[in-house]
């Protein structure tokens, strides 16, 4: 994925320093997302999550706060509040640039901020914290031993990561006036809060505290088995993956498709994102149909090969519980796996064509439930018998016309 470094004025004027991770087609949005305390943009989870949410269509904003990484001023001089002025700088960068940020992202401390500088940032649709504390001033546990010094002398060199940053009185004085409860109260924007339950930085109580206040909508997300920093790709993947779903539905996708002539079909159409995104649409259902990064998508939706199986499984799953709810069948559950491949038709025994290649659908069906060998037997004989599969081993005609294009 592309990447634009630059730098823009800060809210005192220090130029910061920034990466806009962008699509390789046309962005669907702009996200802002601030890293963690002390990290810097280049941080592995800010790096990463921009990085997947680049593949996902959203071009993402990340850039080093004042006296961070390669930007001007000192951290010694910063403050939460500044913290806070410094996203609201970068949200204005966008907004005269390109578009304002849609999508609001906080990492830990950067968590905090983002919710506090939401309000001051109208254009945002929604916000997703991770691993965020509920009180700004829950920092200052990272150099506890070092307060009574701060107070004292007024300003104390401390260790963060092993690298040596000066804190002063005028932080602690600021992160104690935040009250972040009441932030969160009057945030009216749809909030996603990430947070792992073994994190042992910031506890999963501060996620509690942040989504008691926090009004509907919002979600809560568990991330198991993750650190603070989700070092592990495979987490900031995860959640680059869950914001940019959850996201779509807060965006301005086309919502509505014009269908005087199919009524009760279902509509197609390129959302012009990308090269391959294609909107579907289906009666008042909407979801996203794409191809992978790697053959020029944004692997925003499944591809065309993945909604034919999706739909012989689904058909296949509710044609067998129909069945067992008619014949009384203790079914618990239906599973059915499906994969698409191409083999050489001399290697079907019962295909009648016999030169060049043809489609082969493999469906692995895992039937859960305490029931005997004849009702599993007869379970198995109606998954065959499915509209879908009768559609796909039957003659089909397909009739295609051209039609004006709405104006």
């Amino acid at each position: 994925m592309p990447t634009e470094r630059f730098q823009f004025p800060g809210a005192d004027g220090q130029m910061l320093d920034a990466a806009l991770d962008l699509p390789n087609g046309a962005p669907a949005a702009f996200a802002l997302l601030a890293h963690c305390f002390t990290c810097g943009k280049n941080v592995l989870a800010a790096r990463r999550i921009a990085d997947e949410l680049a593949k996902r269509g959203i071009a993402t904003l990340r850039f080093d706060f004042t006296g961070i990484g390669a930007s001007e001023g000192e951290f010694a001089n910063t403050t939460f509040s500044s913290n806070i002025a410094d996203l609201v700088a970068a949200a204005d960068y966008l907004r005269k640039s390109r578009k304002a940020p849609a999508i609001l992202i906080g990492h830990s401390l950067g968590g905090a901020a983002i919710l506090a500088a939401t309000a001051k940032i109208p254009e945002a649709k929604c916000v997703a914290t991770i691993g965020a504390p509920s009180d700004p001033a829950h920092v200052t546990n990272l150099f506890k031993e070092s307060i009574d010094g701060i107070r004292k002398t007024g300003e104390v060199e401390v260790s963060l990561s092993g690298r040596p940053f000066k804190v002063k009185r005028e932080f602690l004085d600021d992160v104690a006036e935040h009250n972040l409860t009441e932030a969160v109260k009057q945030l009216h924007k749809p909030l996603m809060i990430f947070h792992s339950p073994t994190d042992d930085h910031v506890g999963i109580d501060n996620a509690t505290r942040i989504f008691v206040a926090a009004k509907h909508p919002k979600n809560f997300i568990s991330l198991a088995g993750a650190d603070h920093l989700l070092t592990q790709k495979r987490d900031a993947v995860f959640v680059a993956d869950m914001i940019a779903t959850w996201a779509m539905r807060y965006l301005d996708m086309p919502s509505e498709v014009d269908t005087p002539d199919l009524p009760d079909g279902i509509v197609v159409m390129e959302t012009r994102q990308g090269m391959y995104q294609n909107l579907v649409a289906a009666g008042p259902h909407r979801l996203l149909a794409d191809e992978p990064v790697a053959v020029g998508g944004l692997d925003s939706g499944p591809g065309p090969y993945d909604l034919l199986l999706a739909g012989l499984g689904a058909c296949t799953s509710m044609t067998m519980r129909m069945y067992a709810q008619r014949k009384n069948i203790p079914l618990d559950r239906v599973t059915v796996r499906l994969k698409h491949s191409q083999i050489y038709a001399k290697d079907c025994e019962t295909c009648e064509t016999k030169e060049g290649m043809i489609s082969r659908i493999t469906r692995s069906i895992s039937i859960e439930g305490k029931m005997d060998d004849e009702q599993r037997k007869s379970l198995m004989v109606i998954a065959d018998k499915c509209p879908v599969h009768r559609t796909l081993t039957h003659e089909i005609d397909i009739v295609t016309t051209a039609t004006e294009a709405a104006s």
